[in-house]
């Protein structure tokens, strides 16, 4: 008999009203293999025809099970007769491209039993392990996932925040141009710390009970999940921030990355700035008293318009002792005064290396961390390099998160304060300063690649100024050893391979893995090869060459043998040699 003979005898008793038990007891099989083999008897009748006349295999016919779509079953057996590249898994992948993974951020947030409730269905493999499945409906997916963070948004508006960015996620650096206000971690009640004592000590017994074992019993494993699930749920409480703060700050509401609810709160737009800083800001105690007589006066004037009433006032006090003295040559006077001034706190500081070290630190974490952009008396910074070319794993790339974790430490450590900045400063460590240092320069780092200005009329960078950028980015990054491949950076069909020609996919594989690699693809469409690509050139540390270090150019015209070669930080176009032997150095770009 033929194996579609059994699948269609188990089928045509399950339609005459027996159940998969008894099927099973008839044929002395296991409930799975009925049902299984049910699933098999279900697949399109032209396949069933094919596989019936021995021109595909059972593992063929297994993984058009995964759906029960015969017109996409049938739709992706024309393709791949076509393109001769039948392999049960490309089967698999190409009946379920259109659908989501059950493990994916947004279906674990929905959850299977709400997308399933509101009438979405899974994609289930029977014969080989699926993660969960696939969910099918991506547009129900996409509305449930709207309508809970919409939910879960309003809940945090009533804080009182001014603003909340809603969005399943948010591209890296998202958060750029806006201060980032520092709340306090929220107290535990007596009730609230009498549990977390008694989960962590329950926590700690059971680790210390089974510290020799070689595995867990499954009871305790589960049980050791569900207490660190409770303890980090009191770990992660929100912040507790101002109501002066909040009223002027808002919050981006998002889904993390293992599909729980995300919440970023304190944070000031640009434009509400000058209002966080009034409303914020201690007033001066002379400005406090008159507050007070003209809030006493008006009868109760609201916070916010008496805070404008103290502002005034303190100008005020000083316009009316002598204004009408000085004004005709304020501006002249102080300038020329100041300018004095200026020449020699020059001359003082470039004697004073310590000093310049804190002024120029103080002035990176203002631009790092506080954002308060206000000019200070040091005309040096970072400006923030914004990446407007961006693909949707960048912000969950080992670079990013590493650069959010360093930033998260160092912002814990800085005073809250960004008057008590210089004094922290001044007193750290040399080796810490280095570190912050470092961290806050890293910010400017620009080693993108643009559209050049061709006729260096607008604002866009010049042809002449792209490849100087590119060149200094490439001796940089052999300063620090860069290595993309390293760093977890491969090629998939998101990020390259879907966005190149055919004859780039080829040659990338075959640079990679020689030409018997290519002949396996070649014959294959553009979606499929890449598809391919990803998998050939996965551990390979193949890199696109954008993402290599260029090619060093040997140094050349040695008029005297004894001569050593300059070293490369002095050789290049960032710094002359003049004859005198000084180096004349040339402006920065990503610091100013």
């Amino acid at each position: 008999m033929h194996p579609l003979d059994q699948f269609r005898a188990f089928q045509t008793l399950r339609e005459q009203g027996k159940s998969e038990e008894d099927i099973a007891a008839i044929f002395f099989v296991s409930v799975n293999v009925v049902t299984q083999r049910l699933r098999l008897a279900a697949v399109s009748l032209k396949l069933l025809d094919v596989y019936a006349d021995d021109c595909m295999s059972l593992e063929q016919l297994m993984a058009f099970s995964v759906t029960a779509d015969h017109i996409r079953q049938e739709q992706v057996w024309e393709t791949i007769n076509k393109s001769g590249y039948d392999e049960p898994y490309q089967i698999r992948r190409l009946l379920t491209e259109r659908a989501v993974r059950a493990s994916d951020k947004r279906a674990r947030f929905v959850g299977l039993p709400a997308y399933e409730a509101a009438g979405g269905n899974v994609l289930r493999d029977l014969f080989e392990e699926d993660g969960g499945g696939w969910l099918e409906d991506v547009t129900l997916l996409e509305r449930l996932v709207a309508d809970k963070l919409r939910t879960e948004a309003e809940t945090v508006a009533a804080e009182g925040w001014k603003w909340l960015d809603v969005a399943a996620s948010f591209p890296y650096g998202h958060d750029h141009g806006h201060r980032r206000l520092q709340g306090t971690p929220t107290d535990l009640t007596s009730d609230e710390q009498a549990s977390f004592d008694a989960l962590q000590a329950e926590y700690d017994a059971l680790q210390a009970k089974y510290d020799d074992a070689d595995e867990l019993p499954d009871e305790v494993d589960a049980r050791l999940g569900e207490l660190e699930e409770a303890l980090e749920a009191f770990a992660n409480r929100p912040d507790v921030f101002k109501p002066a703060e909040i009223i002027h700050a808002g919050a981006f509401v998002s889904i993390d990355g293992e599909g729980g609810l995300q919440v970023e709160r304190g944070y000031v737009r640009r434009e509400d700035e000058a209002a966080f800083v009034a409303a914020t800001t201690e007033p001066h105690p002379e400005a406090s008293a008159a507050a007070s007589v003209a809030d006493a006066a008006n009868h109760g004037v609201p916070p916010v318009q008496r805070a404008t009433i103290t502002v005034a006032g303190q100008v005020g006090a000083d316009e009316e002792d002598d204004d009408d003295a000085i004004r005709p040559l304020l501006d002249r006077l102080v300038t020329e005064l100041t300018a004095h001034r200026t020449l020699a706190l020059r001359d003082s500081v470039a004697c004073h290396p310590q000093v310049a070290m804190t002024a120029l630190l103080h002035k990176l974490c203002v631009d790092a961390f506080y954002q308060t952009y206000t000019p200070g008396c040091l005309e040096a910074g970072v400006r923030h390099v914004q990446l407007p070319g961006q693909t949707p794993d960048l912000k969950e790339s080992v670079s990013a998160k590493s650069i959010a974790d360093r930033h998260a430490a160092w912002n814990a450590d800085l005073p809250t304060d960004e008057q008590a900045l210089w004094d922290w400063l001044a007193v750290l460590d040399d080796a810490s300063r280095l570190a912050l240092l470092a961290h806050c320069v890293s910010f400017g780092v620009n080693a993108l690649f643009e559209k050049v200005d061709r006729y260096s009329g607008g604002h866009g960078v010049t042809a002449n100024g792209l490849q100087r950028r590119l060149d200094q980015a490439d001796r940089l990054a052999r300063a620090v050893n860069l290595d993309m491949a390293e760093v977890g950076w491969r090629p998939t069909v998101d990020n390259y391979l879907g966005r190149v020609t055919k004859n780039r996919i080829l040659e990338a594989v075959r640079e990679a893995k020689g030409e018997a690699a290519v002949q396996l693809i070649d014959h294959l469409k553009k979606t499929e090869m890449a598809k391919e690509a990803e998998r050939l050139l996965a551990d390979t540390r193949w890199l696109p060459e954008p993402m290599r270090l260029a090619e060093m150019t040997p140094p050349s015209d040695v008029t005297d043998g004894s001569a050593q070669p300059l070293p490369e930080f002095l050789a290049d176009d960032e710094g002359q040699v003049s004859a005198a032997g000084e180096i004349e150095p040339t402006e920065a770009v990503a610091a100013e």
